[in-house]
């Protein structure tokens, strides 16, 4: 299936008339022909994403950024440039718990997920079969709480040798140094398994099962050096009651987590997401 080549622009700035303008102008000027714009408003916080048609447009991707400086500059403007030629690469984190992991695989083998996977690493052994039928890598890297930094640091080097862009934690039921997080800022997205700020840390269906509550949910954020605080990028709930046992909570719950955590990864590949502060702006 032949896929139209796009690029798409992100930006946060202050808020100022005629912002866009000058993005539309400048895009227009050199031949762009725009797909998608949406904007969004926070307090005197601009944020923006724009993705326009590379058929036709006359402004080579590697002058881009030298040709819209001068433009960005003057609205102080953060901002990040992507094409669709430029295929990322993600690793995903593993232990014991392979729902989520075998979704994702499938998920990139259907083409759902418009990335590479050059490798997964696992704290245990339980996974590498579910790796090896999708033909992808797998690095035991066995994590004790003695061992932790060592750890990281085989981590740290299998990842830099691959060339891995970001990071998908798929159940893995470790907490990453500040260290660690700070080289991935926003490059790491974790699914907890129940609808934060409620229960979190660990155990969640257990304490939720014992609060009997009527919803349990799943959330997909990016994870920062506060455990389960990072900004949040997609949640989704399901109605449980009285009659269900703590097992169904967990598969129920299971179902929910390989949904909200697959979401969310398409919408970081899809360069959809804009982290500001504590919270994201996710682009319809």
């Amino acid at each position: 299936m032949h896929r139209r080549k796009t690029a798409t622009l992100l930006v946060t700035c202050p808020d100022r008339k005629g912002l866009v303008a000058g993005i539309s102008e400048f895009l227009y000027g050199h031949g762009a022909n725009i797909l998608h714009a949406d904007q969004h408003q926070e307090g005197t916080l601009f944020l923006m994403r724009i993705e326009w048609d590379l058929d036709g447009f006359a402004l080579p991707m590697s002058e881009f950024r030298h040709r819209f400086g001068p433009l960005a500059h003057k609205f102080d403007m953060q901002w990040r440039i992507a094409d669709s030629d430029s295929r990322r690469r993600m690793a995903i984190f593993v232990s014991r718990y392979d729902h989520c992991l075998a979704d994702l695989l499938y998920r990139h083998r259907s083409g759902e997920l418009d990335c590479d996977i050059p490798l997964i690493i696992g704290n245990h052994p339980e996974t590498e079969s579910i790796a090896g039928f999708y033909g992808i890598p797998f690095h035991f890297v066995a994590v004790s709480p003695e061992s932790k930094l060592d750890a990281e640091a085989k981590q740290i080097e299998l990842l830099q040798k691959h060339g891995v862009d970001f990071i998908v934690l798929a159940r893995y039921m470790q907490v990453l140094s500040g260290g660690f997080v700070s080289r991935y800022s926003d490059r790491i997205i974790n699914i907890h398994h129940s609808f934060l700020p409620a229960f979190h840390g660990a155990k969640p269906y257990h304490r939720a099962f014992d609060r009997g509550v009527k919803l349990i949910g799943a959330t997909a954020h990016y994870v920062t050096d506060i455990l389960d605080e990072g900004p949040i990028v997609e949640q989704d709930v399901i109605r449980v009651s009285h009659r269900d046992a703590l097992e169904d909570l967990i598969q129920k719950g299971r179902d929910l987590e390989k949904i909200v955590l697959s979401r969310a990864v398409r919408w970081h590949l899809e360069n959809r997401v804009l982290v500001h502060g504590s919270k994201t702006v996710v682009f319809d």
